[in-house]
This record gives C-alpha cells, sequence and structure tokens, in this order.
C-alpha cells in the first residue's frame, strides 16, 4: 500500500491488464495478471491518484445519499417505506410498503425479494424486447454483479443485475433494451447503438444517469 491510500491487490488468471477500482465504501482494489510484478499495484495506485480521489469522494457522496433514505427504499422511481414486523421472516409488499423481518435477518430478506422482484420486472420486459427485433434468448439470470449491470452472452444467455430496480424505470428500460441489441449485434460499434437508439430513443441520458448514480443502487 502507500502511506496514506491503503488498497488490497487480487491476483487473477483472466486479467491482462492492471485494473484498479473502487468500490461504495471507497475501498480500493487492484487487480493484477498472475504473473505481473507486486510493483505494478503501487505504480498503478500513483498515477491513478487524481481517479481514485474522485471516486473515493463520489463512494462517500452516494454513501451519504443511502443514508437520507431513512426507512425506506427505492423502487423504479418510488419509495418503499419499510415496516419492520417481529416474527416475520419473508418479505412482502403490500402497496408502497414493504413488511420486513424486525431483525437481523433483514438485509437479506429484503434482497432476496428484490431478486424475486427483478425477475418478474425484466422478464417481460425483455421478452417485448426480443419479440420487437425479431430475435431470442436462451437464458435470463439475475445477479449481483460487481461492476456490470447486464450481459448477453454468445449463447443468448442473459444476465441483469438485481440492483437495477433500485433506479427509475426507464434507467432498467435501458439496459434491457441495450442488452437485447446484442442479440443482433455483438459489439459496440455504430451499427450497435443506432439499434438501441432506435428501439430507445434518447438512451444517453439514462446511460449518464447509471453513471453517475450507479455507485447509489445499494441497499
Amino acid at each position: 500500500m502507500t502511506d496514506d491510500l491503503p488498497y488490497r491487490v487480487r491476483r487473477s488468471d483472466r486479467a491482462r491488464r492492471v485494473r484498479v477500482s473502487v468500490d461504495v465504501h471507497g475501498d480500493i482494489e487492484v487487480v493484477l495478471p498472475r504473473r505481473s510484478p507486486e510493483r505494478a499495484a503501487a505504480a498503478a495506485v500513483v498515477e491513478l491518484r487524481p481517479w481514485i480521489e474522485r471516486r473515493r469522494a463520489e463512494a462517500s457522496a452516494a454513501r451519504a445519499a443511502v443514508a437520507a433514505r431513512g426507512a425506506a427504499v427505492p423502487y423504479l422511481g418510488r419509495e418503499l417505506a419499510l415496516r419492520p414486523e417481529p416474527g416475520r421472516s419473508r418479505v412482502h409488499r403490500r402497496g408502497d410498503l414493504l413488511l420486513v423481518p424486525a431483525d437481523e435477518r433483514a438485509p437479506a430478506a429484503i434482497e432476496r425479494w428484490f431478486r424475486r422482484a427483478a425477475e418478474r420486472e425484466i422478464a417481460p420486459r425483455l421478452d417485448a424486447a426480443v419479440a420487437a427485433l425479431g430475435t431470442s434468448y436462451s437464458r435470463l439470470t439475475i445477479r449481483n454483479q460487481r461492476t456490470r449491470w447486464g450481459s448477453c452472452s454468445t449463447t443468448g444467455a442473459m444476465s441483469f443485475n438485481w440492483r437495477l430496480l433500485l433506479a427509475p424505470e426507464a434507467v432498467l428500460d435501458y439496459v434491457v433494451w441495450h442488452e437485447a441489441c446484442h442479440l443482433r449485434v455483438m459489439d459496440h460499434s455504430p451499427d450497435f447503438w443506432a439499434l438501441v437508439r432506435h428501439h430507445c430513443p434518447g438512451y444517453e441520458i439514462h446511460r449518464r444517469w447509471l453513471g453517475r448514480h450507479g455507485n447509489t443502487l445499494v441497499l
């Protein structure tokens, strides 16, 4: 680590270059290719220090934004108030209320509820998108990726991050269209972005929103 900027190092067989990331807690991780020398991590942190400090400031602002929610969570642009109930083990929605466990099980139970809700919200959107595109997908998976909101494999396997439900509805719609369009164009060429724009006009607004506020999409 540097004297005043601690970081952790993770080795990866898949990494082809040194990567630096800053999570929502402000913690710094340096991913090194398996054969890279340890000093490459320190050099990357020194080189990227201005970017790292900006990201840590953004992470601090994101934590403040999450704390400001109080006893509520966002859901596709709405606020759902949390109501703890003793003896409850599963989360249940009642209008704009989420009935949650009143003990330490609440965070895990809320995340499980969001994962189930994500599949209910995303599946029909994805089905409509692929129908409009005249294509199909092989399976849908809901995940909790650290750095990705969605993915589309060459076999048509679709994956989406459940935390998208914490974003405005239009942002979720954009990500669904983005990944569905990859079923037609697998790269990010001008043809791909033209296809996204055709089906999701103004997508740039939602893409920028994710870039600016994605680190606040946590419980």
